[in-house]
């Protein structure tokens, strides 16, 4: 019998958020758990720290500069084969819940030509998912952290009342009650927390997070460079607790219809938050508020699985990159899509069936300024396109340096090495790197130059 699979994820959550990757205060018991039956990758990046692009991976297992998707207000493109087609015909009933954000298309900054934004979207620009549907495309302008609004499979509008992530659980567990008992389903959960509400400029946790969470430690990158974490951590740490709560409460009813034992359960985010810390410097070419850098800040991301195969509390030290959840998914499910889409099968890794695999992962950043950037267990090198505007186009022919840093003399990426002599010959092997990585992904290598 096939294993249920169920990706719950979070948007703008770091990894230090969590229990099981060091945070010092009990935010996310239930999330440590699954760690503790399953598996933890302790160094998880994301491929492009932006919600809409990100998610477009997620969809289709393919880059944004292959789909098109590589800023936020394109939709996905129609005709790209999606995990949710694959898992249909794969036998597997499909529930979307959450925040879907690949249905507009426009210009940034201006109102979509077609706009889906707070209307419901079209079966035809679901992404495949064709059962259970309780989402929006732009969560953030159908709701706050308090009350709000998504649509069902027939274009309903479901109201709820309530904090958001409690609501948008409660939805998902509606699911439990409609399925079809005979086949297998796929769930995606896509919070909106911890991200920051975009129209009040804050993020929103639980009322009494402030005093809950006041005597919160800020990780060192964040105490270094100030930002606004002093006045937005304690809500950002009551959103993550509100997540983990969530989780917990989906195991139960898991546990309650007699689905846990069946069920694989895959936790991340889309991408970090650098709480306006990074992006202040000239090579800034577009916006940004708190995610479009390479720093570990934006990159790096929780990601436990536990289910099936992935069990026994291992803590992988590898470095994974979360393009790889789609392919990883389909293979739970049976299905090999082969080289049609990126990444790797993630138990692969666990398993350490490939003793040739590179240890590095790579990025496209995008809006911020056109950059790429690879990251290795000893470095972090990124690279920008000097004079074009990283929301206009996807791509560049000719990059400069952006950084360079020495993560094991400086795990918190406070001091830019890329113009230092000593590191000439470091700079040279990761810019190699780097472009094998672009040649691969993009079809073409670029020039990168001092």
């Amino acid at each position: 019998m096939n294993h249920n699979i169920i990706f719950y994820f979070t948007d703008q959550q770091r990894a230090d958020t969590c229990g099981c990757y060091g945070q010092p205060l009990d935010i996310t018991p239930n999330l440590d758990r699954l760690a503790k039956e399953g598996v933890k990758f302790e160094y998880a990046f994301s491929p492009q720290p932006v919600c809409g692009p990100c998610r477009a991976i997620f969809q289709t297992g393919l880059y944004p500069t292959e789909t098109g998707c590589f800023r936020n207000n394109i939709m996905l493109p129609r005709g790209v084969k999606t995990v949710a087609n694959y898992m249909e015909e794969a036998g597997y009933e499909t529930a979307y819940i959450g925040k879907w954000h690949l249905a507009s298309d426009g210009e940034l900054e201006k109102p979509p030509a077609i706009d889906h934004t707070i209307t419901p979207i079209p079966l035809e620009l679901r992404g495949g998912y064709s059962g259970f549907w309780r989402a929006c495309d732009v969560l953030e302008f159908t709701s706050h952290g308090y009350d709000g609004y998504v649509f069902d499979e027939n274009n309903n509008r479901v109201d709820f009342k309530g904090y958001r992530a409690d609501c948008i659980t409660d939805l998902a567990l509606d699911f439990f009650d409609k399925r079809n008992p005979k086949k297998p389903f796929f769930m995606t959960i896509s919070h909106i927390e911890p991200h920051h509400q975009n129209d009040h400029k804050h993020y929103e946790g639980p009322e009494g997070s402030k005093e809950k969470f006041k005597n919160f430690v800020l990780p060192e990158d964040l105490k270094a460079l100030k930002g606004d974490a002093e006045e937005e951590y304690p809500d950002y740490l009551g959103a993550c607790e509100s997540l983990d709560k969530n989780l917990g409460k989906l195991v139960n009813k898991l546990k309650e219809k007699g689905l846990y034992e069946n069920t694989i359960i895959l936790f991340a985010s889309d991408h970090g938050s650098h709480f306006r810390t990074r992006n202040l410097d000239s090579h800034l070419n577009g916006y940004d508020d708190y995610k479009r850098s390479c720093h570990d800040a934006c990159l790096r991301v929780p990601l436990v699985i536990a289910g099936g195969a992935y069990k026994g509390g291992i803590t992988v030290e590898e470095l994974v990159s979360t393009e790889s959840l789609p392919k990883t998914i389909l293979a739970m499910a049976g299905v090999d899509v082969g080289d049609a889409m990126i990444g790797e099968n993630l138990l692969d890794v666990v398993e350490k069936k490939d003793d040739s695999r590179p240890n590095e992962v790579f990025a496209q950043i995008s809006e911020s300024r056109i950059g790429r950037c690879i990251r290795t267990p000893k470095y972090t090198y990124s690279v920008y396109a000097p004079g074009i505007n990283g929301g206009e186009v996807d791509r560049a022919d000719i990059y400069e340096d952006d950084f360079l840093y020495d993560m094991e003399k400086d795990p918190y990426q406070l001091c830019n090495l890329v113009d230092d002599p000593h590191y000439s010959e470091v700079k040279a092997d990761m810019r190699k790197r780097l472009g094998n990585w672009i040649e691969k992904s993009e079809g073409k290598r670029p020039v990168i130059t001092d």
